[in-house]
């Protein structure tokens, strides 16, 4: 098939020689007027189009950004008895691939043809590889093309389709959340609502009413009728964040809407069925809850028919520079910066720290960085302290010797390891309950119990 020429030039001369000399080769169609070849352009697409640079009263170099509008994988070539450096150089900056002085030599002018057709192969394959690249290291919002990540993609793709209910495991800010947006809108269930519970972010009196609603009236403040996220998530997913949070009691009940795939909202008798899948995410092992009495073994059983665990940042650190990459484009936006790169210190810095808090802290430490630079590059000075120097990171856990816990119980020695904790990082409860490896409610439950 052969390819498409649009000819726009307004000496109708030019356009009969020209579409005689090449008519061989290619479909030739031709234009005296701009408003004729945008109409050409409205309703049929071409390869190339040699423009005169001088149409009656028009610009041709200005015609070029409205051409490659209507048609951006065209290329352009203009041509010119009226030629100068200026104007070429200007042609090619609004789109043009090259540049031709009149009287047109034929064979220059095929030459130009085939080396525009070479360049355009060249730029179809870089854009399929580009996608192909993407596709590689962008995975519904993951970003990653580490073996640990792939291991988790993997996972997805089996899962996405079936019904069955699945655990993510994983450290506090791996991206568990992303993991069960993904088996949501990949799978057949994404045209209906993903409703997310976190279980450690509400408090234990209102968790329930979170869960299945509640009546007008059911209980002091309750004003009026509300939806729970049972019934909201409806043909459709409920993620339950954090789940080794829920407290024994309510557990029971979320076991028997499993069972039973009803649920009735608190301060009414009627029952709505449902047709959920269940995915649930923790920081903490459930089985070793489940062995300390502080989760149920059979809620445990039936949410855990498969296990994600999502790996943490430190053991796919081969990835880090691709997430680097994906958040200074992301965030270059909001903060109205042009930030295209680190320094090799900078890069050292990020790829040889821990990142106790996983992905969650590194767009921590970007963000910082990207308010302390003013320039395009990140260099180290631009980094947190605790990045440039890792063993001066607060992230530690306190230090307590024998001598200060002998005598205590168990309860009293908890006490001043959370005291300990709480001085060591001025108070600030995230990075408290990070050093302890326990979850923040679970530290908010800890200083109310101590009165820390």
């Amino acid at each position: 098939m052969k390819q498409r020429i649009l000819i726009l030039d307004d000496e109708i001369s030019i356009c009969t020689a020209l579409s005689f000399a090449l008519e061989d080769r290619y479909q030739v169609e031709i234009a005296t007027e701009p408003a004729q070849a945008m109409e050409l352009l409205e309703h049929n697409s071409f390869d190339f189009c040699l423009l005169d640079l001088r149409i009656g009263k028009h610009n041709g170099v200005e015609l070029i950004p409205e051409l490659k509008a209507r048609r951006p994988d065209m290329t352009v070539i203009v041509m010119t008895a009226y030629g100068s450096i200026e104007s070429s150089v200007q042609a090619v900056r609004n789109g043009a691939y090259s540049y031709l002085s009149k009287p047109l030599d034929p064979n220059e002018l095929y030459l130009v043809l085939d080396q525009a057709e070479e360049y355009r192969k060249l730029n179809d394959r870089v854009k399929y590889l580009t996608s192909q690249l993407a596709e590689n290291y962008y995975y519904h919002g993951m970003v990653g093309s580490s073996s640990a990540m792939r291991k988790v993609y993997d996972m997805v793709e089996r899962l996405r389709n079936v019904e069955t209910s699945v655990l993510i495991t994983g450290e506090s800010g791996t991206g568990k959340e992303l993991v069960a947006k993904a088996l949501h809108f990949a799978g057949n269930r994404a045209k209906e609502h993903l409703a997310t519970v976190n279980c450690a972010a509400i408090p234990e009196g209102l968790l329930e009413s979170e869960l299945f609603g509640h009546k007008k009236g059911a209980f002091t403040g309750a004003v009026s009728d509300q939806v729970g996220k049972l019934v909201y998530a409806d043909q459709g997913t409920l993620f339950l964040d954090e789940i080794g949070d829920m407290p024994l009691p309510l557990q029971a009940k979320l076991l028997r809407v499993l069972q039973d795939k009803e649920c009735s909202p608190i301060g009414s008798n009627e029952k709505y069925k449902l047709n959920i899948r269940v995915i649930a995410a923790t920081n903490r092992s459930l089985a070793d809850m489940v062995a300390a009495g502080e989760f149920r073994q059979d809620l445990y059983f039936r949410l855990n028919v498969v296990e994600i665990e999502v790996p943490p940042l430190r053991e796919r650190r081969e990835d880090i520079p691709l997430l680097v990459e994906y958040f200074l484009k992301q965030k270059n936006k909001s903060f109205g910066k042009s930030i295209t790169g680190l320094s090799h210190a900078a890069a050292n810095c990020l790829y040889a720290y821990s990142y106790p808090g996983n992905v969650r802290e590194l767009i921590n430490i970007l963000e910082h960085a990207m308010v302390m630079c003013d320039n395009s590059v990140i260099e180290e000075c631009h980094l947190p302290k605790a990045v440039q120097h890792p063993e001066s990171s607060p992230v530690k856990p306190p230090r307590l010797s024998l001598d200060d816990l002998t005598g205590l119980t168990l309860e009293e020695v908890e006490k001043e390891v959370i005291r300990a904790a709480l001085e060591q990082h001025n108070g600030h409860r995230v990075r408290t309950a990070q050093a302890l490896g326990i979850s923040e409610k679970g530290l908010r439950n800890k200083i109310a119990k101590y009165h820390l």
